[in-house]
């Protein structure tokens, strides 16, 4: 898969079509793409925020691209394959609600200590609220930063989930916590049917 314009092999297509919801056309045209934009067949993380930057142009997205570049790299070598790309994909944009819960979670779990703490979640928050808010100020129109008084900053915005999904008050969210509580949020499951 490394190199440039090869194809995949008949072995990588079946275990690709084994661990994605992709077929075997859509492998094979995804695949293409994602060779002509790394044809060394690997993304660096600099190119990964600098397509993150074009979503966000008005906003800095660099600590929220660094922290998406970091679940997607499983093998955490500094690269993202077609393999971590396409499995992180099929997740997001196919993935069962657990599924996408789980990988939001592992987002989260900055450290993959199996929990999220108030300041893991702070960092992402906060990288969100950068990433948006110059956007959404520059735009001009009901945007995603008209947040409720209680969620107005990024340190409302985790004490209030921290409230919603710490049931056991540990200062920790596990993964069950984190799936029960976004269950039950409409919004946090409305995002999450959506491509991330």
């Amino acid at each position: 898969m490394g190199k440039s314009g090869s194809k995949l092999t008949a072995g990588e297509m079946k275990e690709l079509q084994e661990c994605t919801y992709f077929d075997k056309k859509e492998l094979q045209q995804w695949h293409r793409d994602f060779m002509k934009d790394c044809p060394s067949g690997a993304l660096r993380k600099e190119e990964f925020t600098t397509i993150y930057k074009q979503f966000f142009p008005h906003g800095d997205p660099t600590k929220f691209a660094d922290f998406v570049f970091n679940v997607f790299d499983t093998n955490k070598d500094g690269y993202i394959t077609f393999k971590e790309f396409i499995c992180a994909l099929s997740i997001t944009s196919r993935g069962t609600l657990d599924e996408k819960l789980d990988w939001a979670f592992n987002l989260y779990d900055l450290d993959n200590d199996g929990y999220i703490t108030k300041s893991e979640m702070l960092n992402i928050v906060e990288a969100i609220y950068a990433m948006v808010e110059k956007s959404s100020s520059l735009s001009g129109e009901g945007t995603m930063l008209e947040l409720p008084p209680d969620e107005d900053t990024p340190e409302k915005r985790v004490n209030k989930i921290f409230a919603q999904m710490d049931k056991n008050k540990d200062g920790l969210i596990s993964k069950q916590e984190f799936r029960d509580g976004a269950k039950k949020d409409k919004w946090i499951c409305s995002a999450l049917s959506l491509d991330l």
